[in-house]
């Protein structure tokens, strides 16, 4: 018989138990060492992020910095609304998806429900503006525009309006000094999208989703610094939301202001002559269309010729950059961006580009020198040149006989330049040059004029114009050889030879090809801000500046001062020589050449002006007018398309804005006390700690600087000039004394 403990165990069920209890003691002693380990040894750090679960970020808002002119008047600034805004998130989480309450919303604020409605939806391919195109999870603004009654119906009401807010915030303002908007340079405001904040998580400039980023002009090429930096405010709350204390925080660092070489004076005189000559081009009557000229867009650019900055820059038709401020509404966006808007957002004084007309001669004549024609040699002015059984006019048919060059630029000689091209297209081997033989003087003088490129100015979407030289004219056949051959007829319309010539030989740059080219024709584009550096190279002796806008950045305490200098980016490869007899040309130009009619009367032994006329033939359209001018320390380029000659549509604008930066009288007298800028501008506005700026001292005599500063900036009413009038430059400096820098609210000088 077996025998049995007396505890009734037997040794298979005893051994059982020693393993359960030695598993047991070895459960307890891991999980002992793991409460030790994150307890003990890395209690602090877990305690730490378990506290952060329970930390909540307020966002603050930096103060955008302001964008001046060059003594220091707003551009760009912000001031304080009353903005409504609605959470996509919170309205979501109701049955009708927020349908109801922003219907009732639209009756508070006087929308309509769909007008209120646009605004919320996202942006998408297949939905139009208005959208929201920023960050789904950040309050979507509906109206910056709310009144204070408004405002309070929506706090009051509030369990009425879930996931809607109404607060005072800073809202981004184009004040438009003196009626000048200068829309297209400054740009405009629109919210960061989430693929922008992801691409910017790990720079050194990340976005928040309140951020408003610059999306084109200054805004855009300088968002970086005058964003500034949002600051962070954390509380500490607990499980049911409620703040339990106040942990670190991060002050908001309001961004930097900065300064331009803008003088808003000149600016409004630009934006004002642009837009009468081209009210007064659509009077007169085009006998080759036998219409109206249409004048349906033009720029001006005015650059300072020893630096490169730019004092004024104007583009139309222009448009209000305040329509993007908040949101911008249907009827708004189809009146920029519709197929009937003239497209009033591009920039045509860097992003408009037509065939330059005999403003591009300068080139052509330093093409014939360096290719060793005689500048002051004597060349045929006939009326009309023949190539085979083509007939290259004269403009008007007009024939001077033998002319030096400089006199072919003073009464714009077409044939003389028909001639010189020609000669050297059949000396380079005409249509099949043998290899490494083409000097192709004219081309390459003009890829060193600084053509074919972009020149660099500090404004985004530039474009580069177009050289048609070989190795373009082989690159555009090969793109669109196809079409031309399935399109081309040997016996077809006008354009169905030039596509079956084209298909043949588009590759080839014929003759025909360089005579039009010789006087900026054919495929040649230019933009005005190219022209504007060429000539303002010819006017300081040969140095081409990079153009730019801004002048300075400076710290909203004014403590930190960034001056942005001038660039050079090269030389014209013009001899001193050379560049006397253009100059010399230029002025006969003024004098007694093509713009003379122009310019009767005025002073030109005390402020010599020289200039280039030209008018482009566009096909399809009417002519585009040009008007290439400096003196000594200014370029003012004038274009308008589909308005005529050079001189007929541009002359009297660009001698009012003359007129208005020298004081000249319209008996020819020159009253420098009533003059905006005889020289261009030197210093810097002071921004002072308190955020008030102090204008520049800009005559250089101390006791007329300070009678100045006590000014404002006259206007007769609305700021507007009576028609057929050049506009008052009576408009002294003033010390803009502003109040000081607060967040969330700027004003307008006092």
């Amino acid at each position: 018989m077996t025998n049995i403990p007396e505890t009734g165990r037997t040794p298979r069920v005893q051994t059982r138990l020693v393993v359960i209890q030695i598993l047991v003691l070895s459960l307890l002693g891991t999980l002992g060492g793991r409460l030790w380990y994150l307890q003990i040894r890395e209690g602090a750090e877990y305690q730490k992020e378990a506290s952060g679960n329970h930390v909540q970020q307020v966002v603050d808002p930096a103060v955008r910095g302001d964008i001046l002119d060059a003594r220091g008047v707003p551009l760009a600034d912000n001031e304080t609304r009353l903005v409504v805004s609605a959470s996509r998130t919170d309205l979501l989480k109701q049955k009708d998806d927020g349908k109801a309450v922003l219907t009732k919303l639209a009756g508070v604020l006087g929308m309509s429900p769909k007008e209120v409605m646009q605004k919320v939806r996202l942006c998408d391919a297949k939905t139009p503006q208005p959208c929201w195109n920023g960050s789904p999870y950040q309050p979507i603004p509906i109206t910056d525009e709310a009144t204070a009654k408004q405002a309070l119906q929506i706090r009051e009401r509030s369990e009425d309006f879930p996931g809607i807010t109404a607060e005072p915030e800073a809202v981004r303002r184009y004040p438009g000094p003196a009626k000048s908007n200068t829309a297209q340079v400054l740009g405009y405001l629109s919210p960061v999208t989430d693929a922008e904040i992801q691409k910017a998580k790990d720079t050194d400039s990340p976005y928040l989703r309140s951020d408003m980023v610059g999306r084109s002009g200054l805004e855009r090429t300088y968002d970086k610094v005058l964003r500034g930096k949002a600051g962070v405010t954390r509380y500490e709350v607990d499980n049911l939301g409620r703040v339990i204390g106040k942990a670190e925080s991060d002050a908001a660092e309001p961004g930097s202001n900065l300064v331009t070489s803008i003088d808003s004076r000149v600016q409004r005189v630009a934006e004002y002559e642009l837009d009468k000559a081209m009210k007064v081009a659509r009077q007169q009557f085009d006998k080759i269309t036998g219409t109206n000229y249409k004048a349906d867009s033009g720029a001006v650019v005015v650059m300072e010729a020893k630096t490169g900055r730019i004092v004024a820059m104007a583009s139309a038709p222009t448009y209000d950059p305040n329509v993007w401020v908040g949101g911008i509404s249907a009827k708004d966006y189809k009146a920029l961006t519709g197929k009937d808007s003239e497209y009033p957002l591009l920039n045509r004084a860097i992003q408009g580009q037509a065939a330059p007309g005999s403003t591009f001669k300068v080139i052509s004549t330093a093409a014939a020198v360096e290719a060793g024609y005689d500048f002051n040699g004597r060349y045929p002015c006939t009326s009309s040149y023949s190539v085979g059984g083509q007939v290259f006019k004269n403009f008007e048919g007009e024939s001077f006989g033998p002319i030096p060059l400089g006199r072919a630029l003073e009464v714009s000689c077409d044939t003389v330049f028909y001639y010189l091209a020609d000669k050297e297209w059949k000396r380079d081997g005409g249509l099949n040059p043998k290899k490494g033989q083409p000097k192709d003087y004219f081309y390459k003088a003009a890829h060193q004029f600084g053509l074919g490129k972009e020149t660099g100015i500090d404004l985004p979407n530039e474009v580069t114009g177009r050289v048609p030289d070989r190795e373009w004219k082989q690159a555009y056949w090969k793109a669109n050889k196809d079409a031309w051959c399935k399109t081309g007829k040997k016996d077809g319309s006008y354009v169905e030879k030039i596509a079956y010539e084209n298909c043949l030989e588009g590759n080839k740059l014929r003759e025909g090809d360089s005579i039009n080219y010789s006087i900026g024709q054919g495929d040649t584009l230019v933009t005005p801000i190219q022209e504007a550096v060429i000539y303002g190279a010819v006017a300081n002796g040969g140095t081409m500046y990079q153009p730019t806008i801004g002048k300075a950045i400076i710290s909203a305490d004014g403590k930190t001062v960034r001056e942005i200098k001038p660039k050079k980016r090269g030389r014209l490869p013009v001899s001193q020589a050379t560049l006397k007899g253009m100059n010399d040309a230029f002025a006969g130009v003024m004098t007694r050449g093509t713009a003379a009619w122009k310019f009767s009367g005025w002073p030109q032994d005390k402020i010599p002006l020289h200039g280039k006329t030209g008018t482009a033939e566009v096909y399809g359209k009417q002519t585009t007018s040009w008007l290439a001018t400096y003196s000594e320390d200014y370029t003012v380029i004038m274009t308008i398309a589909q308005a005529g000659t050079g001189s007929g549509a541009s002359g009297e604008a660009v001698r009012n804005i003359y007129s208005a930066l020298y004081g000249v009288q319209a008996d020819g007298s020159v009253d420098r006390n009533k003059a905006l800028l005889p020289e261009p501008q030197k210093g810097l506005p002071k921004v002072r700690t308190d955020g008030t700026i102090a204008a520049p001292k800009v005559t250089g005599d101390p006791a007329k600087d300070a009678e100045a500063a006590q000014k404002n900036n006259p206007t007769n009413g609305d700021g507007q000039q009576p028609a057929g009038t050049t506009p008052s430059p009576n408009t002294g400096n003033r010390d803009t004394r502003r109040r000081p820098r607060k967040r969330g609210s700027r004003r307008m000088p006092s």
